[in-house]
C-alpha cells in the first residue's frame, strides 16, 4: 500500500473515532442532566456517625474543608477523627484551628505512625478506626468539602435495600492558583461526566475516596481497612469487597467538592498520571482503553495533517460537544472551575496523560515512590543508598 493509501486510512480512522466521540459527548450531556434531575431533598437524621479523615500535609483550605463536615443538618452525634502519621505534620495546625473554632464538637486528632502496609492512607485509617465509637463509619479524603445536607443524603442512600456502601461523585475546585484550576477543570469537565454516564447506564460501579460510607458490620465483614493496606486503588477494592458480599455500592445524585491544590504543572501531571495509571492497571483496564472515545477534540486535531479541511470541521463540532458537557456539568455543580477558553488545552492535557498512563509502572504518592505489582497491589520502591 502506498503512502497516500496509509495517509487516507489513518486520517479516516482518526476522523471516525473523533466523530463517534463527539456524538458520545452529546449523549453524555443528556445523561448528565437526567441523572441529577432525580435529586430529592433528604430530611435530617439522628444516626450516630463517625467520620474518618486521613490527613497528610497542609492544604490551602484544609480547616475550612474539614469544617463543612461539622456544619450539617444532622440531629445525631457526629465523631470526627483526624489522623496523621508524622508528629510534625502541618495538618496538625489545621486540626487545632478547627478544634478552636468548634469547641463543642467531638473532634479528635489521632497521631499514630504505625504502618500496616505500603499504603500510608490505609495505615492512617486503621489507626483511626481503633478509636471509632459509632456504628456508621464514613471516610473521605482530606481534600473534600461538602454541603450541609451531605450526611442526610448519604445516610438516606445507605438505608436503601441491598446497599452496603455509599460513595459520592465530585466536581473540581482549584484552591492553589492556575494549575489547580486546570486540574479542577479536568474533574468537572472530564471525570464527572464520564463517571455519571458509566453509573447511569450500569457500565461502571465506582467506589471513590470522596466518600465511602458503611455500617460497622459491613466493614468487619470485608476484613476491615487492614485488608487493603497493600492495594493502590484501595477505594475501588473496598467497593469490590462490598459487592462480593452480595451488596451494592450506591451512588446518589449528589456532588461533593474536590479541592485541587496543585501549585504547578509537574504536580498536576504526577497526580493525574497516578490516577490514570491506577484506573488503567488496577481497576478496569479494558474500559479505560475504550475511554479514548472521550477525547474527540484532540483526536480531531491529530487528524489535521491527514485530512486538513474535514478534520477542521470535525474539531469544531467536537469542541461544541465538549462545551455542551462542560456547561451542563457546571450548571449542576453551581460553579465553574476555570475559563472555558481552557477547555481545548485541558482536553489535550487529559489526552496526553491518558497516553502516558500506559507506560507507567510506578507512581508517586505524596512524595513516596510506589511500584505497581500484580493483582493491584503495591510496594514501596527500595531506597537507593547514597554513594
Amino acid at each position: 500500500m502506498g503512502h497516500v493509501g496509509w495517509v487516507t486510512i489513518i486520517g479516516g480512522v482518526l476522523m471516525l473515532l473523533s466523530g463517534a466521540g463527539a456524538v458520545y459527548m452529546l449523549a453524555v450531556a443528556v445523561v448528565l442532566h437526567r441523572f441529577f434531575a432525580k435529586t430529592v431533598a433528604a430530611p435530617a437524621r439522628g444516626d450516630a456517625v463517625t467520620l474518618l479523615k486521613p490527613l497528610y500535609g497542609a492544604e490551602p483550605r484544609l480547616a475550612a474543608n474539614l469544617a463543612t463536615f461539622l456544619v450539617q443538618h444532622h440531629a445525631g452525634p457526629v465523631q470526627l477523627l483526624c489522623g496523621v502519621q508524622r508528629p510534625d505534620d502541618p495538618a496538625i495546625t489545621a486540626v487545632e484551628s478547627l478544634c478552636a473554632a468548634h469547641p463543642g464538637d467531638d473532634i479528635t486528632l489521632i497521631r499514630d505512625p504505625t504502618a500496616h502496609g505500603a499504603s500510608g492512607k490505609i495505615s492512617n485509617l486503621v489507626n483511626m478506626d481503633a478509636h471509632a465509637r459509632h456504628d456508621i463509619v464514613i471516610l473521605s479524603d482530606s481534600d473534600i468539602a461538602v454541603a450541609p445536607d451531605y450526611l442526610a443524603r448519604v445516610l438516606a442512600a445507605l438505608d436503601e435495600p441491598g446497599v452496603g456502601a455509599v460513595t459520592c461523585l465530585y466536581r473540581g475546585r482549584g484552591d492553589a492558583g492556575f494549575w489547580s484550576r486546570v486540574a479542577a477543570a479536568g474533574l468537572s469537565w472530564q471525570f464527572l461526566p464520564g463517571a455519571v454516564f458509566g453509573v447511569a447506564l450500569g457500565l461502571a460501579k465506582p467506589c471513590m475516596g470522596s466518600t465511602i460510607a458503611m455500617r460497622r458490620e459491613t466493614l468487619d465483614a470485608i476484613g476491615g481497612f487492614a485488608r487493603f493496606a497493600d492495594v493502590l486503588a484501595d477505594d475501588h477494592a473496598i467497593g469490590a469487597a462490598v459487592e462480593a458480599l452480595g451488596l451494592r455500592v450506591a451512588v446518589p445524585p449528589m456532588l461533593v467538592t474536590h479541592a485541587s491544590a496543585e501549585i504547578g504543572f509537574v504536580a498536576m501531571w504526577r497526580h493525574e498520571l497516578r490516577w490514570g495509571a491506577t484506573v488503567r492497571g488496577l481497576v478496569h483496564p479494558a474500559a479505560y482503553s475504550a475511554s479514548v472515545i472521550g477525547f474527540p477534540l484532540p483526536i480531531a486535531l491529530l487528524a489535521l495533517p491527514f485530512t486538513p479541511f474535514p478534520a477542521l470541521g470535525l474539531a469544531a463540532f467536537a469542541l461544541l460537544a465538549r462545551l455542551a458537557v462542560a456547561l451542563t456539568a457546571d450548571r449542576i455543580a453551581g460553579a465553574r472551575p476555570a475559563s472555558y477558553l481552557l477547555l481545548p488545552i485541558r482536553d489535550c492535557l487529559s489526552f496526553a496523560i491518558f497516553i502516558a498512563s500506559f507506560c507507567v509502572r510506578s507512581v508517586d504518592w505524596r512524595g513516596e515512590r510506589l511500584t505497581m505489582t500484580s493483582g493491584g497491589r503495591i510496594r514501596a520502591a527500595p531506597e537507593i543508598p547514597d554513594s
